[in-house]
Formats: C-alpha cells, structure tokens, sequence
C-alpha cells in the first residue's frame, strides 16, 4: 500500500482481492451465451473455450464463498417484442453479432436466459438483472455493492471483450479496483480474447484465478471461526 494525495492506495493483491472488502462478480454464465442449445452455439460460434472457463468461475465461486467474499451473479435479460431494446441495441445483437434468428438472446424467463447448471447462486448469493452489456448501466449493483462495503470488484464469467469489459471498465470508473480473472474468461473468438485482455492489462489488474483463490482459501479458516 502506498499514499497518494493523502490517500492510501492498494498496490498489493492481497490488499486488492481481499475478502473484507471484495466481491466476486459472476458475469452472464447463461445458456445462451455458454451452452450447447443456446442462441449463440445455434448462429455457430465456437463454444470450445467455455467449459474451462465455466470450471475455472465454479472454483472461484466456491472459493469465494468459504471465505466470505460477497458473490455477485450477472444475469442479462430482454423483454419481448422490443420492449427492452433500442434500434441501436437490435443492431448490435443481430447485425454485429451476426446473429440471423430472432433477436432474443436471453429472453426473460427463457432457458437461454437460465444460469448454466455448473454456475448456480444460493441463498448467500446476489442476483442482479440487467439489459446492456455493463452490470452497471440500469441496475442496482453499484448500490449493493456499497451496501456490502466493496472496494474490489472481481470479474469472471462472458464474454471477455464485451460484458467483461464493460463491466469492469465501469467497476473502475465507479471508484471500485476492478480485477479480471484472466482464465475464468472467456468468449467465441481467441483473438478477440486476448485483444480484450490485452487492452485490460493495460488499464487494471489482470490475474490467474489461482492467485486469488490462494490468498481466499487462506483466509477461509478465519470467517469459519468468526461464523
């Protein structure tokens, strides 16, 4: 930790991924997005990267919650019929994503819009819903975020370049320290992949997941005795 402007600023990992203050933030681990019969592996797309990135978000999940680090699942949602999304929006679902079918990615109440089995919450757990890539933009997180008291948001689940690094982007413009888990990401272009984290590593912490579960996993033993 150093200070600056009379400030102290975490220059650490333990400091950043610390469980007092830190939240692991589960980004969109939706059927649509990550499983076989979704709406992306229909239009195409290579879903060879998923399962391991899925593996990689479980194990983190799991080591977050015996530590006590707050665990955040990001569940993208559309209304029916347009009612949740603008021309610009629509654009950006079908045309840019080269998508051919109806536009309804995550339909609410869908099965492409359900957690994929391996990536689901408990009653520990928060779920926030939102309608754009950022986990930010229309929703509550940064209030429960500051609810809870984080200063560290950890970002996992899909896909790197888009709700990965909007979120995280944002994460950092809210005044949090945003931390990419660098293998617990992915999408369905590996030069996209790591284009994204590329740029990223340039303008926050990118880390290994095991790196941060080692310092949770120690500290899982202390908030077991607290409990």
């Amino acid at each position: 930790m150093i200070t600056i402007d009379n400030q102290e600023v975490f220059t650490e990992t333990h400091e950043l991924v610390d469980p007092a203050h830190t939240a692991l933030v589960v980004i969109d681990p939706q059927n649509d997005f990550c499983a076989a019969g979704g709406i992306f592996a229909r239009a195409g797309k290579d879903m060879s990267t998923m399962p391991a990135a899925i593996e990689a978000c479980a194990r983190l999940v799991d080591s977050a919650r015996a530590a006590g680090v707050t665990v955040f699942f990001i569940q993208n949602q559309k209304l029916p019929n347009g009612r949740s999304t603008s021309p610009a929006w629509l654009r950006f679902l079908t045309v840019r994503n080269k998508i051919t079918e109806e536009p309804e990615v995550c339909l609410a109440g869908s099965w492409g819009a359900d957690f994929v089995p391996e990536l689901q919450p408990t009653g520990t757990d928060i779920v926030v819903q939102k309608w754009r890539s950022s986990a930010f933009v229309g929703t509550n997180l940064d209030m429960l975020l500051r609810v809870h008291r984080i200063r560290t948001v950890v970002c996992c689940g899909f896909i790197t370049q888009g709700c990965v690094e909007s979120t995280a982007r944002d994460a950092g413009f809210y005044d949090y320290y945003p931390v990419v888990v660098e293998d617990a990401v992915a999408n369905h272009d590996p030069a996209l992949h790591e284009a994204s984290l590329l740029v990223q590593r340039s303008r926050y912490d990118v880390l290994p997941a095991a790196e941060i579960r080692a310092i949770w996993d120690a500290s899982a033993p202390q908030f077991a005795r607290k409990a």
